[in-house]
């Protein structure tokens, strides 16, 4: 996995307008049914997980750990950011093959291993 490649991905989607982050903004974009895919940073509190693991569960929105709090917010030129939104099928498509890779390595989707 090049996890540098997935944080210049996130950038890109930020400057395309096709990112939402922060606890609000992506649980908006889950609930409205924009988020496409969405990222949780791995050092998010247990509460934060499971909450965004249950709605993407029940809205049926794919999701993913990755990356910490600081990278993710600093790859989209923001402070830090536990969880993100991505709002484009095909910027989605493309980050979720790269962490997808990761899946193998001991990552996860959804919370399953």
């Amino acid at each position: 996995m090049d996890s540098k490649k997935i944080y210049s991905l996130l950038g890109l989607c930020m400057r395309a307008g096709k990112l939402k982050s922060g606890e609000f903004a992506t649980l908006e974009a889950i609930r409205d049914k924009s988020a496409v895919l969405v990222i949780v940073s791995e050092d998010a509190s247990n509460n934060t997980k499971k909450e965004f693991s249950d709605k993407c569960s029940f809205y049926d929105v794919p999701m993913v750990f990755f990356g910490d709090k600081d990278k993710l917010g600093h790859a989209i030129g923001k402070d830090v950011r536990t969880s993100l939104a991505i709002t484009d099928k095909g910027l989605a498509q493309a980050l979720a093959k790269d962490l997808l890779l990761d899946q193998s390595n001991g990552g996860n989707v959804n919370g399953k291993n």
